[in-house]
Formats: structure tokens, sequence, C-alpha cells
């Protein structure tokens, strides 16, 4: 049996499937990283520590099936994107902590204030989401970085790249680490590699000609040398070997984590879209082989490319926070004591009585793209309990998703009638059917609801040759609207209201 490894670096754990073609999951394992958060807007985590929890779910996925990595016939990777790290290439040893795709220290990144001033040629928004200028942060703030760069001493990447460099081969401790005991590591063969989908999204990669830009590179301050080469999504991206062995396990498929999650949906078609619910929302449209620039705060991508194949691209919009004010509700507030108890006591009343939560805890991302938005809880009353509260934040999700998707239909020039979803949030059946009602389109959700790291482990089946298609996710769920109008006229006014007192506070 040609096993395959799917590992989803994301953004509060690190995850291993092992898989076979058809898409029987016969071990995984999974582990958490710490959230380091300096100061008000900032997040970062710790490199070092996602590759250590990387290697021990890779090993402890395959004790858990019984497997080793000459059981392999491929390896998958999918991954947190705009997240961004820069190590010493002699020592592997990062110079400062990854910056993540939450944080918000480079928001003023665009010279004139003009944020649309690169998307003709990026996609993007000049914002604090790209990695690029996360890496010139990290090369103008820590001493002597800049210099070294420019000497070849230092590389940069986002997390899908130091992994790879990692696996095969670049970390110098990983020889000596005890959750290294089953990999092998041979001196210069690792690959400083990263595939298109995850070079979108950094403000350095023109979508044309899927090469960075030299003009960007100098003007965001990024040395075009520390870059990593940019390879199609499904190829050959190295590969790792088992210690004293000289069988080595070829890494195959890479996808930027919303990419995987829209390949593994199964959405190849133009016009067929997905919602991912996890930390944060990401709503993801095929649009075919040519890309489509928004004209209402959508993000322009690289959905994925084969080899030898046109790339093909995707809308996409970004919510910062979704299964995020969860658990900002279970940590913080104390009224749940797990995210799964959200559906328990929300379906306890009939709707939030007035109540509406705008969770802009990091601002407020597509597609209004106001960083300085402030977090809001309205409507309150003596006869507001905690139900109202947690019935709000998934309003709160569902509404945000409602605002993407309403930007995408104007942009594409289409109706979304079904929308995919997943993530771990859509476990929660009656978010879903609250979904439904305010989209007023069919919800559809997969029996396999994770979707990201299947994609990975499709992406790595394509990649090797095993399979031909993404691998199946079992049977589908489907939750049709049925909300009367005016109801969701005024749950929609509300909302806006609540928006625009969250603008108010900037």
């Amino acid at each position: 049996m040609p096993y395959i490894a799917a590992i989803d670096q994301g953004t509060t754990s690190t995850r291993c499937y092992i898989t076979t073609p058809d898409g029987e999951v016969v071990g995984t394992a999974q582990f958490e990283h710490e959230q380091i958060m300096p100061r008000e807007g900032w997040v970062e985590h710790n490199p070092r520590e996602i590759w250590r929890n990387t290697r021990r779910a890779l090993s402890e996925a395959l004790v858990a099936a019984d497997l080793d990595v000459e059981d392999l016939a491929a390896v998958g990777l999918t991954n947190q994107r705009e997240t961004a790290v820069i190590w010493d290439k002699a020592t592997g040893k990062p110079i400062y902590n990854a910056i993540v795709w939450q944080d918000t220290r480079t928001e003023n990144v665009a010279p004139d204030g003009d944020k649309t001033r690169y998307l003709k040629k990026t996609g993007l928004l000049a914002n604090s989401y790209p990695a690029g200028p996360k890496w010139a942060w990290i090369l103008d703030n820590v001493e002597g970085a800049r210099e070294r760069a420019e000497k070849g001493e230092l590389l940069a990447g986002t997390i899908d790249t130091w992994l790879i460099w990692n696996l095969t081969g670049g970390a110098r401790e990983s020889r000596r680490s005890v959750f290294a005991g089953m990999f092998g590591f041979a001196k210069d063969r690792a690959q400083h590699v990263t595939d298109v989908t995850n070079a979108s999204r950094t403000l350095l990669m023109d979508l044309e000609t899927l090469k960075w830009d030299e003009e960007l590179c100098a003007e965001i301050g990024v040395p075009r040398q520390i870059l990593p080469e940019i390879k199609p999504s499904f190829g050959n991206f190295g590969s790792i070997r088992r210690k004293k062995s000289s069988r080595e396990v070829p890494i195959t498929g890479v996808l930027g984590d919303q990419q995987a999650a829209l390949f593994g949906q199964g959405c190849l078609d133009k016009g067929t879209a997905k919602m991912t619910y996890g930390t944060g929302l990401f709503m993801l449209l095929n649009t075919g082989d040519k890309p489509h620039f928004s004209e209402h705060g959508l993000l322009t991508t690289v959905a994925y490319q084969k080899a030898g194949k046109p790339p093909v691209y995707a809308l996409e919009g970004s919510v910062a926070v979704g299964g995020s004010l969860i658990q900002w509700l279970r940590d913080q507030l104390g009224i749940i004591s797990n995210a799964a108890e959200s559906e328990k006591v929300a379906s306890q009343v009939e709707d939030s009585a007035g109540v509406v939560i705008v969770p802009a805890f990091s601002g407020l991302f597509a597609p209004r793209w106001r960083p300085d938005a402030r977090g809001v809880i309205t409507g309150i009353t003596r006869y507001t309990d905690r139900r109202h509260i947690v019935r709000a934040a998934l309003d709160a999700t569902c509404l945000q998703t409602l605002e993407v998707g309403r930007a995408m239909e104007a942009d594409a020039q289409i109706s979304i009638d079904a929308l995919r979803v997943d993530g771990g949030m859509t476990a929660n059946s009656l978010l879903m059917q609250m979904q439904a009602d305010v989209l007023e389109s069919t919800v559809v959700r997969p029996d396999n609801m994770e979707t990201t790291v299947m994609g990975a482990a499709s992406a790595a089946g394509i990649g090797a040759g095993l399979v031909d298609e993404p691998l199946s996710l079992g049977q589908e769920k489907t939750w049709e609207n049925t909300m009367a109008g005016p109801d969701r006229d005024r749950l929609i006014a509300r909302w806006e209201e609540a928006v625009a007192r969250s603008l108010d506070l900037a």
C-alpha cells in the first residue's frame, strides 16, 4: 500500500495524517504551539518549536499507523501562509521569531499610503497581511540582519519553506534530537523552495509571471537572494529518508492552507467556492486560468498549479476572527467550557435578543480592511445572558461570511448557490443552519471536514502519480435556508449598525 503523509502546519497546532490513496486515514498526531504576543497587535511563533512539533507529529502519526518512513510513497505539506521566518543559512537558527499572518506591525507598508498600490501585480493589498513586509521588518529590526542578508548568509521563507528546508536536511540540531529518531539528514542537500500558492501571499510575486519581482523586492526591502525558488504546487520539493537507509521519500505536494482546502473540497471548476471556518474565516472562489482583480475588497491568489500547466487562480475573502471568537468566549470570558458547548448554549435561545458582536480583535479584514476598527458588543439589556452572547458570536461568523460572499458575487458576477464548508467550526450543526439562513443558499459539508490536510494529501498523491484527483471526503450533509426575509433583514441591519460603531472607535 503506497501510504501518504500529509503535514498541516496551522496557526495554533501542527498535525500529520497518514492516508491511503483512497482517502482512508490510518494514523494521526497533533501538537499545539505557543502563541507569543509581545505587545498589542503583535503575534509571533517560535519557528524551532514548530519544527520540533512537525517532526514529532510525523513520527507519532507513523507509530499510530504502525508504519515507518520507508512505507511512505509521498509527503504533502500545507501551512499557515503569510507567517514569515528568516534564519541563518549555516546554523539553521532563526534570527527572530516567526511573525504571524495576524500580526499588524507592518500595516503602513505602502510608502504613499495607497493600499491598492501593488494590487494589479500581486493581487494583494499593501497592508500588514502579506509576508514580504514582515521579512523586511525583521531585516530592519534585528541588528546586522540586513547586512548579513546582502552577503547571502540568511534565508527567508514562509512556513512551508522553513519546514521543507529542515525536512530535507537543513537543521543541524535535528541530527541530535530524540524526535528525529527515524529520520536521516544529509549535509548540503536542503531545499530552499516554496510553491506558487505561498509565494502569491508575499506581495513580492508577480501573478502573471509567477516569479519574484525585482522592483517589488527593492521597494519593500527584501533582497532577492534570500528568497526561495518558486515551484508548481505538485512536483518534487526534495525528500526525507530513514536513518541508515538509502531510500528517500519525496515531498511531492505543497499548498497554502486555504488553497489546500479549496483543492481538497474538489473546487476544481471555475465558479466553485468553499469557506473554511478555522482560527479565521476564508472564502475562496475558483476563477479559472486568469487572475480576476477585485473591486470590492477581496484578494487575488494562485489556487494551485500542476507542473507544465497554467496556474488556476482564485478570489479570496479573509476574515481575521472566526473560531478564535469562540476561544475568546471560553478563555477570556469563561462563559463556555469548550468550543463544542457553543452549539448547546446557543441553541437554548431562538436568537441573540438584539445582541451583536463585532469581533474586530485585529481590526476588520475583507472586505473592509480597517486595522483600526475595534471590537464591540451592542444591544445588551438586563435580559441578556450568556446564551445570547454565544448566539451573537455565531451570528458574527455568519454575517462576516455574508459580507465576503456578497463582495465575491459582485466581483465575479455570479451567484454562489452552494457553499462548500470545512474546518473545526463546521461540526456545529446549528452554525451551519444559521449560515444557510443568512446566505439564503445551500451549505454543503463533507463527512471528512479535515479538507486542509486532505488537500495536502491529495496534492502529494497527484505529485507522486498515485492519484489523478482529490481524495474522497465521504458523504455530504446539506442545509437549506429556513429564515423569513424580514428576520434576515433585521439581523443584517443590526450588524451593519454595530460595525459602524466599531469603525467610530477607530
